[in-house]
């Protein structure tokens, strides 16, 4: 039972459903997901560790980046039926279409230079 409440818990925040949402369309560092959310390093850290820890996204280092994306459900059976099922779901919810179509135009370079 604790491996079913720690991913119903980690869904239980809309951030981090939005992230899973994301997570979905491509793979983000923290600066990046923190520039489509507008929240602060550390928060966008928080919520991806849960994520993490509940087998709902991953991570890999590449070079000096650590790139998050979702999980391939290995982790949790309860994971892995979210995760599928997640891609049918919200796809019209108008805060999610909108976070959605800013994400493209969203460039770690860019974000680094801005810095």
């Amino acid at each position: 039972m604790k491996e079913f409440l720690r991913v119903m818990k980690a869904l239980s925040d809309p951030t981090r459903v939005k992230i899973l949402k994301i997570l979905e369309r491509r793979s983000m560092c923290v600066c990046e997901l923190q520039t489509a959310l507008g929240s602060a390093q550390s928060t966008t850290s928080k919520h991806l560790k849960i994520l993490e820890d509940a087998g709902l996204a991953a991570s890999h280092k590449d070079g000096l980046w650590v790139n998050y994306t979702l999980a391939d459900g290995r982790q949790s059976a309860y994971a892995a039926s979210i995760l599928g099922n997640l891609r049918h779901w919200l796809n019209d919810e108008g805060e999610i279409c909108d976070l959605l179509q800013g994400i493209e135009r969203i460039d770690r370079y860019e974000i680094l230079n801005k810095n």
